[in-house]
């Protein structure tokens, strides 16, 4: 059996969204910049996947950028807009624990001498509001913050982020990054105030090497590619239909049934989350607390009345995303002792794991320092199965035991 709990990183193309990125490639293949027929009708999917999008979000199409996924668009935003207004100043803040995606193009913001700094969180990972308005000041032109943390599932509460910096400083440029949100919550930029909102395809069952990025009509954006004037200027170069027709088929799966999706994520979740507590040395990260056991908190009297008061935390957290910390056993080792028994997993974000080294995301939210190379990610999808998890903890129930004899001094 294999169980694939690896989501976060990469799911797998829907049916619809792979047939429909084929037909695109195989019969409706022009350059939807050309003039003829073939030209229009590439187009059309474009348009067509651009309505999908906007609806999804209660915005308009005009405001959807598409691109080749999460990090472009976050390089987008935070570039674009940071040098669009460089001459109302040049101070930037984010959270303590972004995506590599937005943490890498804001220290690169420091050679053009731009101001960085980064908002604390506490140990569920919620940022700290009064901190990140108390670094508001007058110089201060843009805020990022993530909707959803990559690594441990955490969720911020994007409208009261949202007006508190507003409050501050109302012409404050808003950056969302919700590529772990997006599918998983209905957002509406408008109402909860956000100016600029990434999202990659892949991470909701569209191919990779899409996105999006939703830009207020109101946001000035400096481009960061060239040439053609595709998209009304803002994004050079020819669209890849196959990949938008995908992405918007994508979408409109992920919000159709969209309560019925959700809750079956939530139910794995809760399910992993009973169960893990079978598994001796465990600490699960950003659900409970971040350094008492599982079974210490919810597990251990083995009462109902005890889960059920958990579960309202559960759902505080995001449906697909699971952090745990093992006792006395590298991740890596971990990782692949299950990889061998076919459980694919991550050892914290699968985008960072090019630039090895101790997590920020556990390390912000006060993850003990012998646990923060012993942990795993755990990510579940609509075509995850029950069975997948049970196997899974099975799977931890044999290899646990074992590797942990092999203690590192």
């Amino acid at each position: 059996m294999e169980a694939y709990l690896d989501n976060a990183a990469t799911t797998r193309v829907s049916e619809k969204a792979a047939e429909i990125a084929e037909k695109v490639m195989r019969e409706d293949y022009g350059n939807p910049s050309s003039k003829h027929i073939k030209g229009f009708d590439a187009e059309q999917y474009i348009k067509n996947s651009a309505k999908i999008i906007s609806d999804s979000l209660k915005v308009q199409p005009k405001e959807i950028i598409f691109t080749s996924g999460g990090t472009e668009s976050n390089n987008m935003a935070l570039s674009g807009a940071a040098f669009s207004k460089i001459r109302s100043g040049k101070r930037i803040i984010a959270s303590c624990f972004e995506h590599a995606s937005v943490y890498s193009p804001l220290l690169a913001l420091k050679d053009f001498d731009f101001e960085i700094d980064f908002a604390p969180v506490d140990e569920m990972g919620h940022i700290k509001i009064d901190e990140l308005t108390g670094m508001i000041d007058d110089n201060t032109t843009l805020v990022s913050v993530m909707y959803v943390n990559n690594e441990v599932g955490a969720v911020q509460d994007i409208a009261i982020i949202s007006k508190a910096i507003k409050e501050k400083k109302p012409d404050i440029i808003f950056h969302v990054d919700a590529i772990q949100a997006y599918g998983k919550y209905r957002i509406n930029p408008k109402k909860d105030g956000i100016d600029l909102l990434s999202v990659s395809g892949h991470k909701i069952h569209a191919p990779k090497g899409s996105g999006f990025l939703y830009a207020d009509e109101k946001i000035k954006l400096r481009p960061l590619i060239f040439g053609g004037g595709q998209q009304k200027n803002r994004r050079s170069g020819t669209e890849n239909v196959p990949a938008i027709a995908g992405l918007g088929e994508a979408v409109r799966e992920a919000y159709e049934d969209f309560d019925k999706k959700i809750e079956h994520i939530y139910s794995l979740k809760e399910h992993f989350l009973e169960r893990i507590s079978e598994v001796q040395g465990t600490h699960v990260n950003a659900v409970y607390t971040s350094s008492a056991p599982s079974g210490d908190l919810l597990f251990e009297e083995k009462v109902d009345k005890c889960v059920d008061s958990c579960l309202d935390l559960i759902r505080k957290t995001a449906p697909h995303i699971v952090s745990i910390s093992f006792d006395k056993i590298k991740a890596e080792v971990l990782l692949h002792a299950l990889e061998e028994k076919g459980v694919y997993v991550s050892s914290g974000s699968a985008c960072s794991s090019n630039h090895p080294g101790l997590s920020n995301t556990l390390q912000a939210i006060g993850v003990k320092r012998e646990l923060l190379d012993s942990t795993l990610r755990f990510s579940f999808s609509r075509y995850t199965a029950m069975e997948e998890i049970d196997y899974c903890i099975d799977v931890l129930k044999e290899l646990v035991p074992i590797y942990s004899r092999f203690t590192r001094k």
